[in-house]
């Protein structure tokens, strides 16, 4: 009896082209087993030698391929299993900043070559195998189509998801309708073998319309929805009174509509930022900012061939059929959202939908960044995995779990909390940690505190908690070691959330790993052997009021 088994395989932009270069990579499935059949045709290549016409020839040497192909994909699929990682380490690399937009557009010529194919998924080649159990994320691109848009952040999705994205041929006309039947089929397989664990839509644009009218239409799964300025507002998008232009411009004057969609749909200045460390002299950055300003723009000029002129026609009546089938059933969505809003879009009104969608949609959460474009995946200082990580929208079963799902923070993530933000507080603050060493010796830094846990550490309120990020930092820097401090259960409550949520210090303690003080976290926590920080004074010590000195007892 055949056996079902998917491994990866390098593919040269879906075609199988020589001269091109393996860059993505595609999940495919392969029967293999003693009864399973290689080829049909009369004549087969078997070790350079041609056998045409003699079944009794042939078969052998096919079943006997076919044994040593399926004894090798299963060592194969045993090294895997054996090598995947339940855990991320402290400051693990994320990759943020190693691709840049550039890295987009060179690796699109490759993709968009024609060849005839309807919509399909691809595995990014950068993602990498997962952690054990992590749930699937589908990425639904925009108006572009081509499935690279998450190029920024494939490193680091693909250690905590399984990644697929679509691809949508450039002369591909298949209907919404039949796009959301694609998806859905995808989404109920992976249900059907995976019941227990959720499953990731990531909708950017036009791809945030697919989402929501897959949720829609299963509302008995388990979905969650991230939307990334969806394309639900494009009937009141600001560039309504130029669509007519677009549509009736001569062939000979296309060329200059890439130029233009790239000033509209984001920041080029962002853009060239991604992969430059900001805490560099201005004049490095200016020099750096300069070399990757000059290298973009000679780039932009593909996104015509991304976007040709009848493909543009087709995907702007595209737009309109998706925002029309979407708002239509909004109501039935059920799914976790999170919501992405850029402040700054000029090609759709993603702020004003913010709040609508918040308002409709039954379980939706907002994160509004007042200064990014409609391409806020591809700018720089928004790491996707971070958002997640600080809304809480990341578990690998049905309930979010504060200990099991928590990931620790990258390198990237310390850099941007400690050495750009938190810099004019350590600053001012100019903190020093003591510890003392099993002989009684006082030492400078934390050395005498244990490098195995579990370890409870106990202080009090100062600066209002805000001293909490030193002697985190410290942990980090010196012993490399994730600090979990129990918190305020009012930290991880929704109902302060508004449709105009920024990413912020709230954002950033779940981040670093806060949990709300129960004992059922406590217990997860020293079962783990973590290293537990508790405040016991609470808000009263907090805000340096009256507090009752109630005294804690630890069994």
């Amino acid at each position: 009896m055949a056996s079902v088994s998917s491994f990866r395989v390098a593919l040269p932009s879906f075609v199988l082209n020589s001269e091109c270069k393996s860059r993505n990579r595609a999940q495919i499935q392969c029967l293999t087993g003693p009864d399973s059949s290689m080829v049909s045709s009369d004549s087969v290549l078997v070790n350079g030698a041609s056998v045409v016409g003699d079944k009794s020839k042939i078969e052998p040497l096919i079943n006997g391929e076919n044994r040593r192909l399926g004894s090798k994909v299963e060592e194969e699929k045993k090294s895997v299993k054996d090598d995947v990682k339940e855990q991320l380490e402290v400051l693990w690399d994320d990759g943020y900043g190693t691709e840049t937009v550039k890295d987009y557009l060179e690796i699109s010529k490759e993709m968009i070559r024609p060849d005839g194919g309807p919509p399909r998924w691809f595995c990014p080649v950068a993602c990498g195998q997962p952690l054990k159990d992590s749930p699937v994320l589908l990425f639904l691109p925009g108006i572009d189509g081509v499935g690279l848009g998450l190029i920024l952040h494939h490193k680091a999705l693909g250690k905590v998801f399984e990644v697929r994205c679509m691809h949508i041929p450039v002369y591909d006309r298949t209907p919404f309708e039949g796009l959301v039947k694609l998806v859905e089929k995808t989404v109920r397989l992976e249900h059907a073998s995976s019941p227990n664990k959720p499953i990731y839509l990531l909708g950017e644009s036009f791809g945030g319309c697919l989402a929501l009218a897959v949720a829609a239409r299963n509302p008995t799964i388990d979905l969650v929805v991230i939307l990334v300025n969806p394309a639900t507002s494009f009937g009141r998008s600001q560039l309504q009174p130029l669509l007519p232009i677009l549509e009736s411009l001569p062939d000979g004057l296309h060329f200059t509509v890439p130029y233009l969609l790239s000033f509209i749909m984001g920041d080029p200045m962002k853009m060239a930022m991604v992969n430059i460390d900001s805490t560099l002299p201005p004049p490095f950055v200016v020099e750096q900012l300069s070399g990757n300003l000059t290298a973009l723009l000679p780039c932009l000029s593909g996104l015509s061939d991304i976007i040709p002129k009848d493909t543009l026609h087709w995907k702007l009546k595209l737009l309109k059929s998706a925002a029309a089938y979407a708002n239509s059933r909004l109501h039935a969505v059920k799914a976790e959202v999170l919501l992405l809003a850029s402040g700054k879009d000029n090609m759709l009104p993603s702020g004003d939908e913010a709040r609508r969608l918040w308002n409709l949609l039954q379980n939706c959460r907002v994160r509004y960044f007042k200064d990014n474009g409609h391409t806020l995946l591809l700018e720089d200082g928004v790491n996707l995995l971070t958002i997640i990580k600080g809304a809480l929208r990341y578990r690998r079963s049905r309930r979010h779990d504060y200990v099991s799902d928590f990931l620790p923070p990258s390198m990237s993530e310390l850099k941007r909390a400690f050495d750009q933000q938190n810099r004019l507080l350590r600053f001012g603050a100019s903190p020093i940690m003591f510890s003392t060493l099993e002989n009684g010796k006082i030492v400078k830094g934390i050395a005498g505190v244990p490098n195995e846990g579990p370890v409870l550490l106990v202080g009090y309120h100062m600066l209002m908690g805000l001293e909490l990020s030193f002697l985190i930092e410290e942990f980090l820097r010196e012993k490399n070691i994730m600090v979990r401090g129990v918190a305020h259960p009012e930290l991880f409550l929704e109902r302060r959330a508004s449709p105009s949520d920024e990413f912020s210090y709230f954002d950033w303690t779940r981040i670093y790993g806060a949990v709300p003080v129960t004992a059922s976290n406590l217990f997860k926590l020293f079962s783990k052997k973590s290293h537990i920080l508790l405040y016991p004074g609470g808000a009263r010590e907090a805000l340096h009021r009256k507090v009752c000195h109630t005294p804690v007892q630890l069994d």
